[in-house]
């Protein structure tokens, strides 16, 4: 039997390497993106068969956003589930941005203090809504 891969896009490098690091921990094969990957992800996504995609909503939400909407309209990875990580603000334009990738199919969007306490359980949720 194979490890689940865990597919992984992110800007912060503190963030990312912290993410990186608690999926190998919990079993998962990890294959980080860089932003020229970002815009192939439906095809990565059917190549690679991810178990899930994790990514980050910084400077480059638009362009993840778009993605994930790609990703969504591809009968071969429409179910793949997306966990998307955010720093915390009470800024209106970051709860605009988790609600837009709410709309372009981002299955759960958690904070950057809670994914990082809470990643197993915030997996197993958006491994169920699939």
């Amino acid at each position: 039997m194979t490890t689940p891969l865990a597919l992984i896009f992110y800007e912060n490098l503190l963030i990312g390497n912290q993410l990186i690091n608690r999926l190998r921990d919990l079993g998962y094969r990890v294959k980080p993106l860089t932003e020229t990957d970002i815009s192939r992800l439906p095809k990565l996504a059917s190549d690679e068969k991810p178990l899930v995609f994790v990514t980050e909503l910084a400077g480059l939400a638009d362009h993840v956003c778009r993605s994930v909407r790609a990703l969504r309209g591809n009968a071969d990875t429409s179910h793949v589930p997306v966990l998307a990580v955010q720093r915390t603000t009470k800024k209106r334009a970051d709860r605009k941005l988790a609600e837009l990738a709410r709309e372009s199919g981002v299955t759960l969007v958690a904070s950057e203090a809670g994914c990082l306490a809470q990643l197993p359980q915030l997996l197993e949720k958006v491994l169920e809504f699939e």
